[in-house]
């Protein structure tokens, strides 16, 4: 129950037992003393069912938000573990790229460095025929 309907709840067990018990009253065939002491005890009982009832709303509302706050936070631990993961494969990924990058740019230069040798008729180099043999 919403904390307003809680209220007009509560409201209307203390007005329906106020005229409950007027009404008993009025019908009642006791002395005035022992009448004003049984509405006494009445409205103690419904000032305590009223009390216990708030109380037991207002557990019921405390639970309600720390499980939902419980909820939240690990909602919120799961999203940032999800989150880097995801940072860390993409860092690994973009680790990968730029090492191939380098390794192409790397073969590309010594490709063209080989045609550049081959165009001006060159031989290459004791160390670059050994590389050239080795990779063929």
């Amino acid at each position: 129950m919403s904390d307003s309907r809680t209220l007009e709840f509560l409201k209307g067990i203390i007005i329906g037992g106020a005229i409950g018990a007027v009404v008993g009253l009025l019908y009642a065939p006791k002395s005035g003393r022992e009448t004003r002491e049984e509405l006494s005890g009445k409205v103690d009982d419904m000032y305590r069912q009223a009390r216990d009832e708030y109380e037991d709303a207002l557990t019921k509302a405390r639970q309600s938000y720390e499980a939902t706050l419980q909820r939240l936070n690990d909602l919120e631990a799961d999203a940032r573990s999800r989150y880097d993961d995801m940072k860390a494969g993409a860092e690994d990924l973009l680790e990968d790229a730029e090492s191939g990058v380098e390794e192409g740019k790397s073969r590309l230069k010594d490709a063209i460095d080989a045609a550049k040798t081959a165009f001006n008729g060159e031989q290459p180099a004791n160390g670059e025929a050994e590389e050239e043999e080795k990779d063929a």
